[in-house]
């Protein structure tokens, strides 16, 4: 049993609830995306660390997968 997927930010460990979903221009083609999980308390420290440096940056819904959801192997 694997366990739910948690904030991306130091020292939580709350269920995630966003996606901040970002790329750094500088070294990331524009097809590339890059996802830090959030809980909402801590979704909104994220978007702001990326967006101060003025890395393209979206919040989206996240929804953890569950067996039902997964595909079979």
């Amino acid at each position: 049993m694997t366990d739910a997927p948690t904030c991306s930010r130091a020292g939580c460990r709350e269920p995630a609830t966003q996606q901040v979903v970002w790329r750094n221009p500088r070294i990331h083609a524009a097809d590339r995306r890059k996802i830090w999980l959030a809980c909402d308390e801590h979704v909104a420290y994220l978007r702001d660390y990326l967006a101060a440096r003025a890395f393209p940056v979206a919040v989206e819904p996240f929804t953890a997968p569950t067996p039902d959801t997964q595909e079979s192997r």
